[in-house]
């Protein structure tokens, strides 16, 4: 899949098919994450591949919204440096996440990112050190719906682009923040 395809079709997919994603493709994916960008190429993350049932239903409970992770192939968590020692930290674990999800769905595996809102609970669950923190996962999948990956966009979905972006200054007749979100 063309790159810039995958950008204008990549959609968050919370219902997995039981098929397991290959190893080769489980490493493909990580290996997205490791190339990121980061802020001085500081690479301030780790990955932990998360295949276990249990601990995937485990990780599903510490999120408002990580239900999705108990049905995944695999799930990925993105360990951090304390996230409040510098804002970088959380902007190149995103990009890191960014890669993993888009290399995902150039193979054909959906995917979708996780707060984990609980991030405390997961050192039980994950064993990890006391000074690496976890405050979001993704889980991967292949679609319930195999259509979803060559689904073109649905109309209306983004915000028209002139209403996002500008260029070299704020337009004077704009509102301050014109439909900030909520």
């Amino acid at each position: 899949m063309e790159i810039t395809q995958a950008i204008q079709t990549k959609r968050a997919v919370r219902e997995f098919s039981e098929q397991p994603i290959p190893e080769e493709a489980v490493l493909a994916i990580l290996r997205a994450g490791r190339r990121a960008q980061s802020s001085k190429n500081t690479q301030p993350w780790w990955f932990l591949a998360i295949r276990d049932r249990r601990r995937l239903q485990a990780l599903s409970e510490l999120g408002t919204y990580a239900s999705h992770l108990a049905a995944a192939a695999l799930g990925v968590a993105i360990l951090t440096p304390d996230p409040a020692a510098r804002w970088s930290i959380m902007f190149d674990a995103g990009q890191a996440a960014a890669y993993m999800q888009l290399a995902a769905w150039g193979m054909g595996i959906g995917s979708c990112l996780v707060t984990l809102h609980n991030p405390e609970p997961a050192r039980q669950v994950l064993r990890f050190p006391e000074d690496v923190h976890a405050r979001m996962a993704i889980s991967f999948g292949y679609p319930a719906d195999p259509s979803l990956i060559d689904r073109p966009p649905r109309p209306g979905g983004r915000k028209p682009f002139q209403e996002k972006v500008f260029f070299d200054r704020w337009p004077e007749a704009q509102s301050p923040s014109p439909s900030a979100p909520r």
